[in-house]
């Protein structure tokens, strides 16, 4: 490894050492954008719906050939020979999970419609960790992020949503994940909700479907399960999912859509969901609860209208919305008069 390798290194490790910090900083970037529940979480005027809709009522549009974004691949900042971000990521400073999978773009959003087309994993990755290492590295102009300019654009960079839920039970208690910065290429060292993955179609799957993306998170991020389905994989046959989807067909379990936004650090984009299960059905789903996964540590927390710090923005922002509507989700903490 070379000077300017290790250079780029240590960058990268000082950004993952302090992404609650440079969060902050990022933040401030962006004066009278609007926030979700105010948190640092960046959004547009209609991207948060009055009410939490039912997310079998989000209908999702799909555009096979988009126009390509404004800002794709920036090389600013990179050691010489490395021609993308995730090309020095994969090299220099590889996590545990990192592949380049098809995943879904976001090209236009009004809830409860969402418009997607294709994208790869690393189209995010090189745009979005991009300027959050320049930002870590004290670059000179911030070039990257002044190439993104408006983050809320969805025009300008891909954007791939992730689908992040806050995972409650109807008793008022929730999902807490830890994210171990070795294991993980974004939001490493941040506690987040979970289940939370990017929108990302399976091999062979057809249509859109964000529930069925869910349900792989959840065998995933809450049983340990790994990730390759392998060939001849029928989700809709597959007994967890439907196991979980009768729970929800029968009323134990409610998903709603709660809104979107965007992370000011890294520019990544998240959709925000509530899945709301009886007691009684958690159990009988997750009586198995791993304390460690792929993506780092996995607890149980009180919901009681707090965050808990450093918190990633989505995750904040979906515990802010979930603690707004409450009711209306059918959670009943034991401290429901907390504000």
């Amino acid at each position: 490894m070379n000077a300017e390798e290790q250079r780029w290194r240590d960058e990268r490790r000082a950004l993952n050492a302090d992404r609650a910090r440079l969060g902050e900083v990022a933040d401030g970037l962006y004066p009278g954008v609007p926030r979700v529940a105010g948190t640092p979480l960046l959004c547009r005027d209609g991207w948060i719906p009055e009410a939490p809709i039912p997310l079998e009522d989000v209908r999702l549009e799909w555009e096979a050939d988009p126009a390509p974004p404004a800002v794709r691949d920036p090389s600013d900042g990179l050691p010489a020979g490395y021609r993308t971000y995730a090309a020095a990521m994969a090299a220099l400073a590889r996590p545990a999970i990192f592949e380049d999978r098809p995943s879904h773009r976001l090209l236009a959003a009004a809830p409860p419609l969402l418009r997607l087309g294709p994208a790869r994993y690393f189209d995010a990755v090189n745009v979005g960790e991009a300027a959050a290492h320049e930002l870590a590295a004290g670059a000179e102009g911030l070039p990257v992020r002044g190439q993104v300019g408006d983050p809320l654009d969805l025009a300008r960079r891909a954007a791939l949503p992730a689908i992040t839920t806050v995972t409650l039970t109807a008793s008022g208690s929730y999902v807490l994940h830890w994210r171990d910065p070795a294991k993980v290429a974004h939001a490493g060292g941040l506690h987040q909700v979970m289940p939370v993955g990017v929108f990302q179609p399976l091999d062979g799957e057809r249509g859109l479907s964000l529930w069925n993306c869910m349900v792989r998170e959840y065998a995933e991020e809450f049983l340990g399960r790994g990730e390759d389905y392998g060939p001849g994989f029928v989700q809709d046959e597959w007994p967890f999912h439907r196991e979980l989807t009768g729970a929800r067909e029968n009323g134990d379990v409610r998903a709603h859509f709660l809104g979107l936004g965007v992370d000011p650090l890294t520019f990544a984009l998240d959709l925000l969901t509530a899945v709301v299960f009886e007691d009684a059905a958690f159990r009988a789903l997750f009586g198995g609860l791993v304390a460690v996964n792929a993506e780092g540590e996995v607890s149980m927390a009180p919901f009681d209208g707090t965050v808990p710090e450093p918190m990633q923005p989505a995750g904040a922002a979906a515990l802010r919305l979930a603690w707004r509507h409450r009711a209306a989700l059918g959670v009943t903490p034991a401290h429901f008069g907390r504000p």
